[in-house]
């Protein structure tokens, strides 16, 4: 059987990593639809008044193009369509991804969108043309069959097309000798993600500082971040920017800081590295612990969301954080955040001090990293199974 045209909507960074051309010999057509055109007029909109109007949250995440590209399939990701054409969806989260919904896995209430608006998204979800719905982690299975438990009517279907498939990534060191770093000398531990904060960035610059200071640790850390501000699980201001931009300038002989740089240039950063660094509030997966475990790199991370299915003490080190039922940090008061953070310190420093105390715990994990990536994120083996999934949806 064979499968033509397969449609996506955006070039974002989650459409290259998870869809686009991971199938070879499938044409991918970047298509347009109604909630992308008003998408880009709310977006146009708030940026003129230099303040948000209209959300565009919800907007990101529906697709109808009253069936006029000429495709075989949608594939979209965190996204639900309403049209004719079939369609499977890979999320990160929950579907349908209205802004309401993706709170209720931080509080009691559900706060559900309107009565119309949520009817429409599961019909199109139970729907003949929905094929399959494809979870990234088996966390984000299981917070689908939470949410569906709450809509009997619509859970026995939906279920049905829920499976899970962690994303794919080439393998860049086939041992730690490839790397061509010994463990006798400076530590090298490494960062990358442009929301610092939210990700553990600025624990993770005051917890080495302090052991550099205190025990003398000869460690070197690498950043690679924008600083951004999100909003999202930490609270930050530009005034801690300005703060984290002027240590990084004072501690410029250990600190190596870049804003911007090329994913390939960060993949060729990952493999001189011995360490790398998630010790993160929130993510709804983490893709650079693959990277880092793909160039030879045992990862440090907190264990929430996906990240205990891609990341251990076998292959890395693992800081134990409160949770929630549904494997959320818990972060939604000021205290919260405290506790998190002080979890998060303690943790790091428990990591740190077990690395100096034997360095030969790197390559040990670092083989276990890689050995991993080959068993679990074959980039062949995803690409057969979502090969199928496409002739089976059109079939």
């Amino acid at each position: 059987m064979h499968v033509g045209i397969v449609g996506y909507r955006f070039d974002y960074y989650s459409y290259t990593r998870n869809i686009v051309d991971k199938v070879p010999g499938i044409e991918y057509r970047k298509v347009k639809d109604l909630f992308a055109y008003v998408n880009a007029g709310a977006r146009t909109l708030n940026r003129l008044a230099n303040r948000q109007i209209i959300s565009t949250f919800d907007l990101n995440n529906q697709f109808y193009d009253f069936n006029l590209n000429k495709v075989d399939l949608m594939h979209l990701f965190n996204g639900i369509s309403y049209g004719h054409i079939p369609w499977v969806s890979t999320f990160e989260t929950i579907l349908p991804r209205f802004r309401n919904i993706v709170q209720r896995t931080h509080r009691s209430s559900s706060g559900f969108v309107s009565e119309w608006k949520l009817q429409r998204a599961f019909d199109a979800l139970a729907g003949n043309t929905c094929k399959q719905i494809i979870a990234m982690s088996g966390c984000t299975a299981n917070m689908q069959a939470d949410l569906l438990a709450e809509f009997s009517g619509y859970r026995e279907t939906i279920e049905k097309k829920l499976v899970v498939m962690h994303p794919p990534q080439d393998v860049l060191v086939s041992d730690f000798t490839d790397k061509q770093i010994d463990v006798d000398g400076r530590i090298k531990f490494m960062f990358v993600g442009n929301e610092f904060f939210r990700k553990g960035g600025r624990e993770i610059v005051e917890t080495i500082k302090k052991l550099r200071e205190h025990h003398h640790y000869d460690i070197e850390l690498t950043i690679v971040s924008a600083l951004r501000i999100d909003g999202y699980a930490v609270e930050v201001n530009p005034v801690d920017v300005q703060r984290m931009t002027a240590v990084f300038q004072e501690n410029r002989d250990w600190i190596k800081y870049i804003p911007h740089l090329p994913n390939s240039e960060v993949l060729g950063l990952m493999k001189q590295a011995h360490i790398g660094l998630l010790p993160t509030y929130a993510d709804s997966y983490g893709y650079s612990v693959l990277e880092f475990q793909a160039a030879g790199c045992p990862v440090i991370s907190t264990n929430v969301r996906a990240l205990p299915e891609i990341n251990d003490n076998a292959k890395g080190w693992m800081i134990e954080v409160p949770k929630n039922r549904l494997g959320e940090a818990v972060y939604t008061t000021e205290s919260d955040r405290l506790v998190l953070s002080e979890a998060i310190r303690i943790g790091l420093e428990k990591v740190v001090h077990e690395i100096f105390a034997d360095r030969s715990i790197i390559p040990k994990k670092s083989e276990q990293s890689i050995l991993s990536i080959i068993s679990n994120h074959s980039i062949e083996a995803f690409s057969s199974s979502m090969r199928q999934i496409y002739l089976n949806a059109i079939g």
